[in-house]
């Protein structure tokens, strides 16, 4: 478990953390089918479908703008510790470089987990708009993997379920 994270106090934590937390998320957006129009999620799910779809989209960028911040703060703290280096006259080796990576680096990742959420969270609600269960979701995910990745025991799509493409 990362140094960021938590289980509290005399709480049991689930055999599989994304497993229960994906699948409290979708029965919650389930549940919001029935909620009212002040549910930011009802919404999405009986508006238009350009909503929730230009939302993903949206939410797809900001993942992707947050993943590049990412990499620029690690590569311009590795640019700058190896011109220091250099500045000293020192000839190093990648490996035995020591970079410490600023404060904005750790908060452009926290940034990077909060736009991911963003894009799944939105990615769940298009399922449920369009009855994909996580079953059937994790099937599909399952049938991409080899049977030495695939989990022992996982869920799969029948043959003539498994649709590449249009």
């Amino acid at each position: 478990m990362s140094n960021k994270t938590f289980i509290p106090a005399g709480e049991t934590p689930p055999a599989s953390q994304i497993g229960a937390t994906l699948e409290a998320l979708a029965g919650t957006i389930a549940a919001r089918r029935e909620a009212g129009e002040e549910s930011y999620t009802h919404r999405l799910l009986t508006a238009s479908p350009d909503d929730v779809l230009k939302k993903l989209m949206e939410e797809s960028g900001e993942v992707a703008l947050a993943a590049k911040d990412v990499e620029s703060w690690a590569t311009s703290s590795l640019a700058a510790a190896l011109a220091f280096e250099d500045g000293r006259g020192n000839d190093v080796e990648l490996e035995e470089l020591a970079v410490e990576l600023p404060p904005e680096y750790s908060e452009a990742v926290d940034h990077l987990r909060y736009e991911a959420a963003d894009v799944v969270y939105h990615l769940l609600v298009v399922l449920e708009r369009y009855g994909v269960g996580l079953d059937e979701f994790a099937a599909e995910l399952n049938n991409r993997m080899t049977d030495e990745e695939r989990p022992q025991g996982a869920v799969r799509l029948h043959e003539n379920q498994v649709n590449r493409g249009k």
